[in-house]
């Protein structure tokens, strides 16, 4: 097709990019699997590839829609989403200063706190429920790197992208984003201010529970990203063939499971707002929330499928609950088809901040009504 208008971002990651085999005609882009290209008689390589650490024709179509759905100039795939967060990490100078939230994914920040300990940053936690902690940590012509959470896990505070990107870029710094649990479809980092964004290629862009990996995206290719690029390669966390074919797969209905996804947490969250049992609903797509009216700014598709549930009482009212259900189930993850259940004080290091009766929801697609009716039946319980 040629001299045609723009393709929407939903239209192109139906079709995997408008995807379609020039030799075949096969609408499914296929899977690359050599390990090694070769080269012809004058030792020269034919194309691009050299080896499949470097890069593969499956990583290309991946990456170049990943790219064009999040605005940037380039994305890449990694073994997992915490290969890509090291990756960026390794980026800050020895001794650097690094920012960011106290309250966030706990392996992220297990990873700073880690290479703090060893020597390797200075680092900076802020308190993301007051508007002017970010700001008062960055360190001017010092900070390095300010790395956020537009809506902070597992608790939904919600922290002003362009505003996070103006008081970075004002100090020399560089803003990274995990958009892990806003995707493309509702947010888009780059475009009010980020440099780089962070996914975990597991969670929504798969969105099937059967893939790990994680995603990094730029504003420019500049020097950052040439050195995120030869981390990858060097420290061999590249993704196999076929998690990329199932990134790939799995992109071509984010739009669809993401929009079911928000419109099931939004019934659960207005449902269970005021519930005699519950003690707060955190969900940014409440009206009372603290935050949402930045999430209503930054979150133009939707309000996405987290949320978390602050039972009455204890961990010990959170578990009897989390217990009962019948319908969710209790694991780990997020951004999943099923909707998953998980007490996140158990599992998080000691010192978290997570409150011990908070429950993180990931809504899946199942009919609403089948989700309220189990979490009701549970709260039975109590």
């Amino acid at each position: 097709m040629t001299n045609r208008r723009p393709l929407a971002p939903e239209t192109l990651a139906a079709q995997a990019g408008h995807y379609v085999d020039p030799v075949t005609g096969a609408v499914t882009p296929p899977i690359h699997s050599a390990t090694t290209f070769a080269r012809d008689e004058a030792y020269a390589l034919p194309d691009s590839y050299i080896y499949s650490r470097n890069g593969t024709p499956t990583y290309d179509q991946l990456e170049t829609l990943l790219a064009e759905l999040d605005g940037g100039s380039a994305s890449r795939v990694f073994a997992s989403g915490l290969a890509a967060v090291t990756a960026v990490f390794e980026t800050v100078p020895t001794g650097g200063h690094v920012v960011a939230p106290k309250v966030m994914y706990h392996g992220t920040l297990q990873w700073l706190r880690r290479i703090e300990a060893k020597g390797r940053i200075r680092l900076s936690l802020f308190d993301p429920t007051d508007p002017a902690a970010l700001a008062a940590a960055i360190l001017p012509g010092e900070t390095d790197l300010v790395w956020i959470e537009p809506t902070l896990n597992p608790t939904w505070d919600v922290i002003d992208i362009t505003a996070a990107a103006d008081a970075a870029h004002a100090a020399g710094a560089v803003l990274a984003v995990d958009s892990t649990c806003s995707p493309a479809t509702t947010t888009r980092p780059i475009a009010v201010g980020a440099d780089i964004v962070f996914q975990s290629g597991t969670k929504y862009i798969n969105g099937h529970s059967d893939v790990l990996a994680g995603v990094l995206t730029t504003r420019a290719a500049d020097d950052r990203w040439s050195e995120i690029e030869t981390v990858r390669t060097l420290a061999g966390a590249t993704l196999g063939p076929f998690e990329a074919w199932l990134m790939l797969r799995g992109l071509r209905t984010l739009f669809v499971r993401f929009d079911r996804a928000c419109e099931n947490a939004m019934a659960i969250a207005r449902h269970f707002e005021g519930h005699p049992k519950i003690q707060q609903v955190l969900y940014p797509g409440l009206k009372s929330h603290p935050g949402h009216d930045i999430a209503a700014r930054q979150m133009t598709g939707g309000f996405g499928g987290m949320l978390s549930l602050l039972v009455k009482g204890g961990a010990e009212e959170a578990l009897t609950v989390a217990g009962a259900l019948e319908v969710f189930v209790r694991a780990t993850s997020l951004g999943g088809v099923e909707s998953l259940i998980e007490h996140r004080y158990s599992i998080e290091p000691p010192g978290t901040l997570t409150p011990p009766n908070l429950l993180r929801l990931s809504i899946g697609i199942e009919r609403p009504d089948d989700l309220i009716a189990d979490l009701d039946q549970a709260l039975e319980r109590l």
